[in-house]
């Protein structure tokens, strides 16, 4: 699974590297490169808000179905199953639109946390005898053992760094366009004072890289309350803890990882809320149920206008009939001329 997620992220790699090359700063490339991710996800996430409002829809209608039934709680979900048949609503129905922008948020991730192999696309040799190299110091590698931002840490040490960095025959693991391309990359981290190499839980507090943390549970917590109201749907018991659990779970990682895994999750959550919100001014609840009701009528229109006429003798037709009684009142009680006058 992780090389499926490194191949996707190296596909990725090369528009982060692309947006990189032209800005030479590795933030505004994340914000380019994650518009760009949510451009190429929009059919997705069109599919995922319809899915959204038919749900909120569906709950309204549930919700008007419990309070009518009362304590028939019997009858109740007879009449839900009957609308989830009418509605066409499936409980799972949501989860497939989301499978994958979720497969491919992961690649980007990978395409973050390893940017010497999915973003530079340097040889995987390379990079694991350099990794070795790095492990094998003291102090320096007992930090990095067991950890998954091997790559980072040697893009941010790479000067200090790169004369260990060597094969088993004494020559350098990187030739002259490999290095220069590394230290390209590590001087543009620096964005808004924050360094992106660097992490929040063993920076300074004055540093201010403790905002990313606490941002990543913000925007999540805000974005998640804005657009539950925006589709109608209460958020209770469970679903309040879901609320809350998981950008906490979201900024206790940002706190131990480097700056820039942290700035890409704040980065995917604005513009995600942003697309949310113009994608639910056409994909709303009312806009999805008018139209639902247009097509009703017009499929309504066609299906009268191919039932055969039949003619059957004696037979005469409401809105005739009406007219003709309106007729015989007129002629019975005809009315009074109003009298002019003098």
């Amino acid at each position: 699974m992780v090389e499926l997620f490194n191949l996707i992220g190296s596909l990725f790699g090369y528009i982060l590297w692309a947006a990189f090359y032209i800005v030479k700063n590795f933030g505004i490339s994340i914000i380019i490169f994650t518009l760009i991710v949510k451009l190429l996800l929009l059919p997705f996430s069109i599919k995922q808000q319809r899915s959204m409002a038919s749900n909120a829809r569906f709950q309204k209608k549930q919700r008007e179905i419990m309070e009518r039934y009362g304590k028939d709680r019997m009858g109740a979900q007879v009449e839900i199953q009957k609308l989830m048949e009418k509605e066409n609503v499936s409980m799972t129905g949501g989860c497939l639109p989301m499978l994958a922008p979720m497969l491919v948020m992961l690649g980007v991730y990978y395409s973050v946390i390893n940017p010497l192999t999915n973003t530079l696309h340097i040889a995987a040799d390379k990079v694991n005898a350099a990794m070795n190299s790095l492990y094998a110091l003291p102090g320096l590698g007992m930090s990095l053992s067991g950890n998954n931002y091997g790559q980072i840490y040697t893009v941010k040490y790479f000067n200090l760094l790169q004369g260990f960095f060597k094969d088993a025959n004494g020559q350098p693991l990187f030739n002259g366009g490999e290095v220069d391309s590394i230290n390209q990359f590590a001087g543009g981290f620096n964005f808004l004072g924050w360094d992106l190499l660097a992490t929040p839980g063993t920076s300074s507090f004055w540093s201010m890289m403790w905002l990313i943390p606490v941002l990543c549970f913000v925007t999540s917590v805000v974005s998640m309350f804005i657009m539950q109201k925006m589709n109608g749907t209460p958020m209770k018991g469970c679903m309040m803890v879901f609320v809350f659990l998981m950008p906490l779970f979201t900024a206790w990682i940002a706190v131990n990882v480097p700056g820039a895994v942290g700035f890409y999750w704040i980065a995917s959550t604005v513009l995600g809320f942003v697309q949310s919100l113009i994608l639910n001014l056409y994909y709303n609840a009312s806009i999805i149920e008018a139209r639902d009701e247009a097509h009703r009528i017009v499929l309504r229109r066609q299906q009268e206008a191919e039932v055969a006429y039949v003619d059957v003798p004696g037979y005469v037709a409401p809105s005739e009939l009406s007219k003709a009684k309106k007729e015989a009142a007129s002629v019975k009680y005809p009315e009074k001329k109003k009298k002019k006058r003098r």
